[in-house]
């Protein structure tokens, strides 16, 4: 098997077993536990692995016991401190009628029965552009720092013990499909009392917002096992109180119904209760769909073996919007040379030929006979030459 495959499903075991609350069948001395550390940092479940290794000690070496600890002491930092930080922030937006809608909620968190294995996930808020930087400059007097940053689209702004903030202004998907249909969702935003100028979409909306957002980090192999776990937990909490027929109606607008679904069940396979039979009127007819999704999000994309039309499909699109943006860049590069080539062209031939005024000053009569002035381009060349 490989390498990277074996350790990416020994990393859903011990979180899977954390969620289900059972024992793992790991045997933990065979683990290379440098790798399983960044593996389990990548994917932002590192918290849960030093759950699921707390009765393991010894077959760890100390050092990456106090790391996995240290993202565990992380975790529980910002669960003290989530729901403050968040309050204070969108009051100072609301105070100000920063007018903006939170795209995913920080509810996730109480959707954790073990409340220390909820991660410092993300709040998601889309702004106009000139909010956008209000918003921005205010995180940055509070302390934040920038993470990440999605070109043309935000930043993500991480601050120690606090809520981790992504700022949008616009939606980060390259294709147009994507940016129509996500921009539809933000009808259904309603405002989030007791603010008034702050947005945010109902569990159905953000539902969908969360499936597209997963179907298209999983063709960039971006996807985390940490969001195919919030995706699961929050499914679980509103399958009973959400439209699932108009769910899966607005994902085929997308055209990523059927990934979506696949991305869906993979994770009930993960994390779900084996006796909750949410599925059971939908049984699986091909594991091997579900073998090459694993494959291709555990490896990031090494072990790539898509057949999936619409995965496909999708991944071309993005494909396309990066070669043109490619070729966009490239145009103004040129351009931008272009423009500095002929720029100095014009230096030299202003240093060359003067203008009337500066060949005037130095030879009066040309002030006098301007028809003299090529006359006097050529004395004065002739005087450079010779001094």
């Amino acid at each position: 098997m490989n390498r990277l495959l074996f350790e990416g499903r020994t990393l859903v075991g011990i979180v899977s077993s954390i969620i289900r609350q059972d024992d793992p069948h790991i045997i933990f001395k065979r683990l290379d536990w440098e790798r399983m550390f960044r593996l389990a940092d990548y994917h932002k479940v590192a918290n849960i692995v030093y759950l699921g290794v707390l009765g393991h000690r010894d077959e760890l070496p100390e050092k990456w016991h106090g790391r996995f600890f240290e993202r565990y002491q992380e975790a529980l930092q910002f669960g003290e401190h989530c729901k403050d930080s968040i309050k204070e922030m969108l009051t100072w937006l609301d105070m100000r009628e920063i007018s903006c809608t939170i795209l995913t909620s920080e509810f996730v968190r109480d959707y954790y029965q073990i409340a220390e294995a909820a991660e410092n996930s993300s709040v998601q808020i889309l702004l106009d552009e000139e909010n956008y930087f209000l918003a921005k400059g205010y995180l940055i007097d509070l302390g934040y720092e920038i993470d990440t940053k999605y070109a043309g689209a935000g930043e993500q702004m991480n601050k120690v013990s606090s809520i981790s903030v992504i700022l949008y202004k616009s939606f980060p998907f390259r294709t147009g499909r994507f940016e129509k249909n996500m921009t539809r969702l933000l009808e259904t935003a309603y405002i989030k009392e007791p603010y008034e100028s702050i947005m945010m979409l109902p569990p159905e909306s953000e539902f969908i917002y969360r499936m597209a957002g997963a179907a298209y980090r999983y063709v960039v192999d971006e996807l985390t096992l940490r969001e195919v776990l919030d995706l699961f937990l929050c499914h679980r909490a509103w399958r009973n109180r959400i439209n699932m027929e108009a769910v899966w109606k607005r994902l085929d607008d997308f055209q990523i119904g059927g990934l979506a679904e696949n991305i869906l069940r993979i994770a009930y396979m993960w994390f779900g209760d084996k006796k909750d039979n949410y599925f059971a009127d939908k049984p699986v007819e091909d594991m091997a769909v579900y073998d090459i999704l694993e494959e291709r999000l555990l490896t990031k994309g090494v072990l790539n073996h898509e057949n999936d039309i619409e995965a496909i499909r999708l991944q071309k699109l993005i494909q396309k919007e990066i070669d043109r943006e490619k070729k966009k860049e490239g145009r103004e590069i040129l351009g931008e040379k272009i423009g500095e080539y002929f720029g100095g062209i014009r230096k030299k031939l202003r240093w060359a030929f003067p203008d009337y005024h500066y060949m005037s000053s130095i030879y009066p009569i040309v002030e006098k006979i301007p028809i003299l002035l090529p006359v006097f381009w050529v004395v004065r060349g002739l005087r450079i030459l010779v001094s």
